[in-house]
């Protein structure tokens, strides 16, 4: 849920850039490159808080990942040998 509250907020702040530098009467390829720019430098401060939840999010999914990985099989989870 945190990746997608931070990406709609990344996709908000570009949108918000990018009609303010329409308003500045920046047009076409030359819009869309600055807007990402600007919008990728304000949103390392304005959005830092965001990107830590994301980060703590999936820190915790990797570790149960690891966790999951590094038990030792069960004998259930081994398929039956006949001698």
């Amino acid at each position: 849920m945190a990746l997608l509250r931070y990406t709609l907020l990344r996709l908000a702040l570009l949108g918000v850039v990018a009609g303010v530098l329409y308003l500045l009467s920046l047009r076409g390829f030359l819009l869309l490159l600055v807007a990402f720019l600007v919008s990728g430098i304000i949103s390392i401060f304005v959005l830092s808080r965001a990107r830590d939840d994301v980060s703590r999010q999936l820190s915790g999914r990797v570790g149960r990942i690891n966790e999951r990985l590094a038990e030792p099989p069960s004998p259930e989870d081994e398929p039956d040998r006949e001698p």
